[in-house]
């Protein structure tokens, strides 16, 4: 028994120091140093870990690995928020070269409007009964307008709207056709301004509340961007384009309306 429990103390230590089996000490400690020589510049550029036990191989090589895996992890992070970034941040498609000028010319016809290069709106009042006489007048006179009845008097929205066109137009139609008064009313920049025009000649102005007070209750929303013609005709009223006329058919539709007696002509 004593034999036995000696050789089991004696393989028991030789258990835990199995080295001895194979090498002496001294070629144990040649083979460190050896080691330590191999790795000395490691250890110089990859500092030791603080924790005890550690060298500088074995604690570069699980550091190394956790940096891989942060970078492999931030990766697959980026490549999952670009995937399933929205539709908006997409980069946005170029405009074609036709959408790019209708852009600029609307944003040139928007600036005109803001400086007073051109009227935002402009209308002739008149005291006429009929649209159609008044799209009549205005064809025979090279005005472009839509023209709308009213039992207060008839009124035409003119389509050239550029510089002083507003103002020309008005004194042509009184000038075509003699003694009718109409009031030119014209919105530039926010602004409106209303004339009364007279054989062709510029006279008395009105400040817009006279003449809203005046005028059929549409003129005020249409000089103040509130309605549009579309919104006249949803409502019903008569509108008629001056350039559906013709000359002939504008003369017949003058000659319906006048009364001729001796020497005299008169508009009813």
């Amino acid at each position: 028994m004593a034999d036995g429990s000696e050789n089991g103390e004696d393989f028991d230590s030789r258990d835990e120091r199995p080295d001895d089996l194979h090498f002496s000490d001294a070629e144990l400690e040649a083979a460190l140093e050896g080691f330590e020589q191999e790795f000395e510049g490691d250890d110089s550029a990859h500092p030791a870990s603080s924790e005890p036990g550690n060298d500088g191989v074995a604690s570069a090589t699980p550091d190394a690995s956790a940096a891989f895996g942060a970078t492999a992890e931030s990766d697959a992070a980026n490549a999952a928020e670009g995937s399933n970034a929205p539709a908006s941040e997409s980069p946005s498609v170029p405009q074609s070269p036709s959408d790019a000028a209708a852009s600029a010319l609307d944003f040139d016809e928007e600036l005109r409007g803001l400086v007073g290069d051109k009227a935002k709106s402009a209308a002739l009042i008149t005291r006429l009964a009929s649209a159609r006489l008044l799209a009549a007048f205005c064809q025979i006179s090279d005005i472009s307008a839509d023209c709308i009845g009213s039992d207060q008097g008839a009124v035409a929205v003119l389509r050239n709207l550029d510089g002083d066109a507003p103002e020309a137009a008005a004194k042509d139609l009184t000038t075509v056709v003699s003694g009718m008064a109409a009031v030119l009313a014209v919105n530039r920049a926010d602004k409106l301004d209303s004339t009364l025009y007279l054989h062709g000649e510029a006279g008395q102005t009105f400040a817009p509340p006279i003449l809203f007070a005046s005028a059929p209750d549409f003129v005020e929303d249409l000089m103040l961007g509130i309605a549009t013609l579309a919104d006249l005709r949803k409502q019903g009223l008569h509108i008629i384009d001056s350039a559906s006329l013709d000359h002939d058919a504008a003369m017949a539709i003058i000659a319906e309306h006048t009364r001729f007696g001796r020497g005299t002509s008169h508009i009813r």
